[in-house]
């Protein structure tokens, strides 16, 4: 059988980082095995559903360059692919569960239920709704069968719950964890499907899996407490379970704790793909993409938070992590975040960048402050400074010299480097600069430097103030680079200017 995985989340926001880790995991394990990568928009809980969540959701695995196979407006012959449009599915499969004695009806008002929960904690005691006391409450294990029919007939509220077994000893297995034990007695009889039509997670997950042919379930460690209950409903189907493999929590950076959005809004980095603005109080959460981090960076960044390769390497592309990618080097443990790793892979993947890319973002960053540039120009420039960068918005303040003249001089370095003799230098310096007859770095470099030792000078003496004129301040690139770039009349502009003011 082919391997089919999915990812399956639920639109009630914006994707978290966690959640493109799952989906990107099971990408990997799918091309890994030349199988299927599933999107199923689990949307059952109606009263949670935020507008424009499933849109946010497709476009943030299109940015991480991990597009779904089958899914919503791509059917490979599982569809429809949004639970709310496979409602009347559930349903029969819910008759089927009660026809065969592993589910029942139960009629218990929220208040009942509330009331025993009370009882229960002012006895120092856990209510769970199971084997011990479902005889004891208002379900049809209880009611003869007529009376069961006609308060469904007259439309009383109801549940339909899945009687867990007891004393029972279950055998689990997950692919990273290895094999799990687990008592029936401590299970609770989980609801399946409400009055008002709709299935519960449960229900519905365990039958689309199996109506779309599911091979492996990868999903975070938060579902780990059902897999209990979902291989149970599928050994009641009478149905092969698909391999479970649970992904350890993304931890905070500190490493105790669930990552949040918190804990990026306090530390100053986010937690979701793409920006995202709250269409009901219009709040906005920032963006890996808006940010300005490279869907490259991110995707690598991701794939080490529980996942090793066992070697050295820690730069993968996507072709290579499909390569690498094996559930058995998974860790259990949670992965701390790490805001910092994600910057140095987000650098790595900067520099990687051609200069053609990067200046085409520059591009509209320059735009936006206004200055007009030639591509050809400006992909010079990158060139020059783009080593320095972590984002391209860095760029503008390690090359905006490149693009106008300084309109102030750094004080500490004016004072350190510009003496009672510099202004009369630097009008010997720009006379040499004005005799280069071809204005290229090395003939300018040739030409100053030629002068200097001519003159029996200290290269500091010249080569301080120089850069001071054309940048502003001591930064930047090789000076005589910097020179050639902006051309010979506005280096000598520089200079008439940096002899005038200091």
């Amino acid at each position: 059988m082919s391997v089919r995985v999915r990812f399956a989340p639920s639109p009630t926001g914006p994707l978290h980082i966690g959640g493109v880790r799952t989906a990107l995991f099971n990408y990997l394990f799918a091309k890994k095995h030349k199988g299927t990568f599933v999107l199923r928009i689990e949307d059952t809980d109606q009263n949670r559903y935020v507008a424009g969540a499933e849109d946010y959701i497709k476009e943030s695995l299109d940015w991480c360059r991990i597009p779904f196979d089958e899914g919503p407006g791509k059917d490979g012959g599982f569809g429809p692919y949004r639970q709310s449009e496979r409602k009347e599915k559930y349903h029969a499969f819910a008759k089927a569960l009660l026809d065969s004695g592993n589910a029942y009806y139960a009629f218990d008002t929220a208040e009942a239920l509330n009331q025993h929960r009370k009882d229960h904690e002012a006895k120092g005691k856990t209510f769970i709704y199971n084997w011990h006391n479902r005889l004891k409450l208002d379900n049809s294990l209880v009611h003869p069968a007529d009376e069961v029919e006609k308060r469904i007939a007259a439309g009383e509220d109801y549940v339909i719950r899945f009687k867990s077994p007891q004393d029972e000893k279950l055998h689990l297995q997950d692919e990273i964890r290895g094999d799990i034990y687990i008592d029936t007695n401590i299970l609770d009889d989980k609801v399946l499907f409400k009055s008002d039509g709709m299935p519960t997670y449960h229900l519905a997950n365990i039958v689309d899996d199996h109506l779309m042919e599911i091979t492996h379930v990868i999903r975070g460690e938060e579902w780990l407490p059902s897999l209990a209950l979902h291989v149970l409903l599928y050994r009641a189907f009478g149905w092969d379970a698909p391999k479970f493999a649970h992904l350890p929590l993304i931890l905070k950076p500190v490493g105790k704790g669930k990552l949040s959005k918190r804990d990026g809004d306090k530390l100053g980095f986010p937690v979701f793909p793409l920006q995202w603005q709250d269409p009901k109080t219009n709040e906005i959460s920032s963006g890996y993409k808006e940010d300005g981090y490279l869907p490259e960076a991110v995707v690598n960044m991701l794939a080490f938070l529980g996942w090793n390769p066992g070697t050295e390497q820690e730069i993968f592309s996507l072709e290579e992590l499909v390569q690498a990618f094996d559930l058995k080097k998974v860790n259990k443990a949670g992965a701390k975040f790490d805001p910092e790793k994600t910057k140095w892979f987000q650098q790595h993947y900067l520099q990687k960048a051609s200069n053609e890319s990067v200046s085409t973002s520059f591009m509209t960053l320059l735009r936006e402050k206004g200055v007009d540039a030639s591509p050809q120009y400006v992909s010079k420039v990158v060139d020059l400074i783009k080593e320095r960068a972590t984002f391209v918005a860095d760029l503008w303040d390690l090359g905006s010299f490149f693009f106008e003249a300084p309109q102030e001089f750094d004080a500490k370095a004016s004072k350190k480097g510009w003496k009672e003799d510099t202004s009369t230098i630097m009008t010997q310096v720009k006379e040499v600069i004005a005799n280069v007859s071809t204005f290229t770095t090395e003939e300018v470099q040739q030409a100053v430097k030629g002068w200097i030792v001519a003159n029996e000078l200290g290269f500091g003496k010249v080569m301080q103030p120089l850069r001071l004129s054309l940048v502003g301040a001591m930064q930047g690139p090789d000076v005589f680079e910097i020179a050639a770039t902006i051309g010979q009349e506005e280096t000598i502009k520089r200079l008439e200017k940096a002899i005038a003011i200091l």
